[in-house]
């Protein structure tokens, strides 16, 4: 096979979970393929863009003069960290009168609760009209996953797919080779590298992971999914964060930020904990695949060159890549929808959707890149990190449950994950926070 090719095999499974992206095309040419598509049916008009901090913010805001240019739109765009950001969406979506015609959307916590409410509009009535969609957007190339991840229970589809997002493990090889260490194959084999590469007298220390609360409960779950229990249970929509597994999961997670972490990771995000990851001292990090950009940039980074992209290792009873997506969408309440839908359109475009899998901020919803060598010559990761990318999400397993509450679903939980760092029972927190959890559960299910 050669060094580019990638199986039928490998990228079926990649493509169910809409982990891919499309051919790399010249940014001259790629919208003239459209025609006699009016880009410019709008201009003149400005729009309002509101997006979560993180690498698919940074594609977008890149680029954003080219959406312009190409349309004659103006782009006011805002970047918010992920929390104070959904805060903030359901502020002024409940206002009913939003800021912003477009935004970002976290499929895995804020799914259920933008359809159930409507606060976006339904972009399959757009998406059929030719005088508002390009002949050359190819909607058969997205994928069956991101499709599924963008349309709600009754059918509307409220987002454009954007990016799934697998989980995997960081690790530094200069500070694996200096113990003699190989990558773990198991759980258990996570916590034993972790103790051996620890030596606070040097600061260096075998794990970080975010410990702040609510955002800290994807680690908890990644480790839940190896003993293939799901937080809640998708058919019964029941919690089933008390049985062993779950406990089991919270134990890994107490011992690894409690023994192995840095001083303050209990208040790490994943930015925190990048940006410590990034120093050189931490031997293992787990978090989106999306982030690693930074670590092989030497104007950011300690690690250029060291670090080793791992897939998620064997847990007790499964294997298991947590998975994470975002779609964007456009406000019901917005008096300039076109335009925004214009915008959305760009932004999942194949042109954006290449750049953001070359730059490795991210796993587009589109499902032809990894068939283009053109491509793949143009990624500026590691070839390493695509291999972690396609083996991850072809065991991909959603990181948090498909419930409305989710946010408080993380808040809850998470709050009993951060209290394990300062040395509580791990199965009383859980304990805890279920029987906190379990009614604010069934009144969202009523």
């Amino acid at each position: 096979m050669k060094p580019n090719a990638i199986s039928r095999r490998k990228f079926v499974k990649a493509a169910a979970l809409g982990a891919l992206a499309t051919p790399m095309l010249n940014t001259k040419t790629v919208f003239s393929q459209a025609g006699a598509f009016n880009w410019k049916r709008f201009s003149g008009q400005s729009i309002e863009v509101s997006l979560t901090l993180g690498p698919r913010a940074t594609n977008l805001r890149t680029h954003e003069k080219e959406f312009t240019e190409l349309t004659g739109i103006k782009v006011g765009s805002e970047v918010v960290p992920e929390q104070q950001h959904r805060q903030q969406q359901v502020i002024q979506f409940n206002s009913g009168n939003p800021q912003f015609d477009v935004t970002s959307v976290s499929w895995h916590v804020q799914k259920r609760l933008f359809g159930k409410s409507k606060w976006l509009i339904d972009m399959k009535p757009l998406l059929a009209d030719s005088q508002l969609t390009a002949p050359d957007y190819d909607w058969p190339d997205f994928t069956a996953g991101g499709v599924r991840w963008a349309t709600q229970a009754d059918g509307r589809m409220d987002t454009l797919p954007a990016n799934i997002d697998p989980w995997m493990i960081y690790y530094n090889k200069e500070l694996f080779a200096a113990k003699g260490l190989a990558f773990p194959r198991t759980f258990e084999e996570i916590v034993m590298a972790a103790e051996k590469l620890t030596d606070k007298s040097a600061g260096i220390y075998g794990w970080v992971s975010r410990g702040l609360k609510n955002a800290n409960v994807p680690v908890w779950t990644s480790f839940m999914l190896g003993h293939d229990v799901d937080p809640v249970d998708p058919k019964t929509v029941k919690l089933q964060t008390t049985t062993d597994g779950s406990v089991a999961a919270a134990e890994y997670y107490k011992k690894l930020n409690r023994e192995y972490a840095p001083p303050g990771t209990v208040g790490f995000n994943w930015n925190e904990a990048q940006t410590s990851f990034s120093q050189g001292k931490i031997g293992m990090w787990i978090d989106g695949i999306g982030f690693a950009p930074p670590l092989e940039d030497p104007t950011k980074s300690r690690v250029v060159g060291k670090v080793g992209y791992a897939v998620m290792p064997q847990g007790p009873r499964a294997r298991h890549s947590a998975t994470f997506g975002d779609g964007i969408g456009v406000a019901a309440g917005s008096k300039k929808k076109e335009a925004a839908y214009l915008y959305c359109q760009w932004a999942t475009s194949k042109l954006m959707s290449n750049r953001l899998l070359q730059s490795g901020g991210g796993s587009p919803c589109r499902a032809s890149p990894y068939k283009s060598a053109e491509v793949i010559a143009g990624l500026k990761m590691p070839r390493e990190w695509l291999s972690c990318l396609e083996a991850s999400t072809a065991i991909g397993r959603p990181g948090l449950p498909e419930i409305v509450p989710v946010t408080e679903f993380r808040d809850v939980f998470g709050v009993g994950l951060t209290n394990t760092i300062g040395g509580a029972d791990a199965r009383a927190e859980m304990q805890k926070a279920t029987e906190a959890f379990a009614p604010v559960l069934a009144k969202s299910e009523a």
